[in-house]
């Protein structure tokens, strides 16, 4: 054989427990490629074997490919190997029973197999403890990664643990056999999770609904959700109160976003039209992108690399971050000698589901805000934030904005999210958390509602609000390379306030119709500028 050097780094750790008949799988190939690879020092490591016909076969090992032969692949080796295989489904797969061994068939245009990929499938115990306290959590966990990289393995390892050692109801919806293996009776790698077979692709998301329907599982394990009606049925799947452990197309959560299939497994994405004052203030288009939905997975997990997980602990407060162009900072996780270490994220893990017959909600934040002083901390869900800490600057009162839940003493929405009531608004209320709901998102009922709060009367037009106004703007103006609108003030008033635009070396204008004409703060300095009131 002759060694090709090969990316693939797929290698399997000396302390894990494998169980991979491989001699079940090589029984099936022709008598001299049996021979080599029976006989060959990194069997342990072999991932795959490619037969093409007219090509010379391959074994791909970890690290590295390898010729098996000389001679190139006839179509007497490859009809061998398919008469010694069970039936080929309509994904062009087929199995060897009660082995997790697959071969996925290539065909020409007649239906004829000119090409087979022997891919070796390995149960390999011990994988789980990187994630195992988020598998245990009860939440549903969605995984992704490159091809290869160990979500089948991790998923089938996660459905025998929850299923033998903490006796929950498992059910495996098993669509090419790839968990459970090939034949009418599972893997014991499984272990007593049961398992449903699908009989095409195209059903999978039926039998997940009969799964649910007819079962009564606490968990559904489910590989590779691909398609809308797929992730329709895992979102029904996850409102009945089953948790979902899935794999899905992509590797990381942007590819996910970006899927408009798959995204609805995250909360999908929706275009908002704001105002146009409303963009000027946010810097943006009119147009931005937001959540729609909360996800239908509490917890996705990135497999970067056999012993690299990257774990985002809120999906739903991740993808509001990333929407507003606040990268995600998961929780990082690496498997090494001496353990599992954890690098901690920027968001923290999100309340976990309570059974109310047992224990009642706390909310992480509640037992601390009396000792916060003064200051109140407010988080603004679907609020404008921008409006909002326009609003305290204004009115000086002793508030600020939050972007933590957990630190919040006061939680502000909108009457359309009250109706809705997605989980983090129904974790916080249940927990205590205060919560004040606006009928809309505009200045005025941000403004009214911080008066009401902090019991602040409406000021008079002085000269001296009216300055301590303008030296805001002209810190804004400073500060974000934006027009800053003041509010309507008296003639005399503006011209004041002109004035110390002018002294600051910016320019102003006046805009709008009595009475509510107003000061515009402009932050490029020119010659000169208009006093027009």
């Amino acid at each position: 054989m002759k060694p090709r050097p090969d990316a693939t780094q797929n290698g399997d750790r000396p302390n894990e427990d494998l169980t991979e008949d491989l001699g079940v799988l090589l029984a099936v190939l022709p008598p001299p490629l049996r021979e080599v690879l029976s006989n060959h020092s990194d069997a342990g490591t072999l991932l795959e074997i490619v037969l093409d016909l007219g090509r010379i076969p391959e074994a791909r090992f970890a690290g590295r490919v390898a010729d098996l032969s000389t001679e190139p692949v006839t179509r007497a080796d490859l009809d061998g190997v398919v008469s010694r295989l069970g039936r080929f489904g309509a994904d062009n797969r087929a199995g060897i029973e009660r082995t997790l061994h697959r071969i996925s068939a290539l065909r020409n245009r007649r239906g004829d197999v000119v090409g087979l990929t022997c891919r070796v499938g390995r149960a390999v115990f011990g994988t789980i403890d990187i994630v195992r306290d988020v598998i245990e959590s009860g939440r549903s966990i969605l995984l992704l990664g490159r091809p290869g990289v160990g979500k089948t393995t991790l998923l089938r390892e996660a459905a025998r643990v929850l299923a033998d050692e903490l006796g929950k109801r498992v059910i495996v919806v098993d669509t090419s056999n790839e968990i459970a293996g090939d034949g009418d009776i599972p893997h014991p790698g499984i272990g007593r999770a049961r398992r449903m077979q699908v009989p095409t692709p195209a059903e999978q998301h039926a039998v997940m609904i009969e799964a649910v329907e007819n079962h009564m599982p606490e968990v559904i394990v489910i590989d590779e959700i691909g398609t809308s009606a797929e992730a329709a049925a895992a979102r029904t799947i996850a409102e009945r109160g089953v948790q979902l452990v899935a794999t899905a197309h992509g590797n990381t959560l942007e590819n996910l976003l970006q899927n408009p299939t798959l995204s609805d497994l995250v909360g999908g994405i929706s275009a908002v039209t704001l105002s146009d004052e409303e963009a000027r203030r946010r810097g943006t288009q009119k147009t931005v992108l937001e959540r729609k939905a909360p996800p239908t997975f509490d917890i996705l997990v990135e497999i970067q690399a056999k012993d690299r997980l990257a774990v985002h602990r809120d999906v739903a407060e991740v993808v509001d971050r990333f929407l507003r162009d606040v990268p995600p900072r998961p929780e990082l996780r690496l498997r090494t000698d001496e353990g599992v270490e954890i690098q901690p994220g920027d968001v923290p893990p999100a309340t976990t589901r309570q059974d109310p017959a047992t224990s009642a909600p706390s909310w992480p934040g509640r037992k601390d805000r009396k000792r916060r002083g003064k200051t109140v901390r407010l988080f603004s869900y679907a609020v404008s934030r921008s409006r909002m800490e326009r609003a305290l600057k204004k009115l000086r009162v002793p508030a600020q904005p939050t972007e933590d839940l957990a630190e919040a003493d006061l939680l502000v929405t909108l009457k359309a999210q009250e109706r809705r009531l997605p989980r983090k608004l129904r974790d916080a209320i249940e927990g205590g958390l205060p919560l004040h709901v606006l009928r809309s998102n505009t200045q005025t009922q941000i403004d009214n509602f911080l008066r009401e709060l902090f019991d602040v009367a409406e000021e008079r037009a002085t000269e001296e609000t009216a300055l301590r106004e303008v030296e805001d703007g002209i810190d804004e103006a400073i500060e974000s390379g934006l027009p800053v609108e003041l509010n309507p003030q008296a003639s005399h008033l503006r011209r004041l306030q002109h004035e110390a635009i002018g002294g600051a070396g910016l320019t102003s204008q006046s805009r709008g119709e009595e009475p509510f004409r107003r000061v515009v703060v402009l932050p490029t300095p020119a010659p000169s500028r208009s006093r027009a009131n």
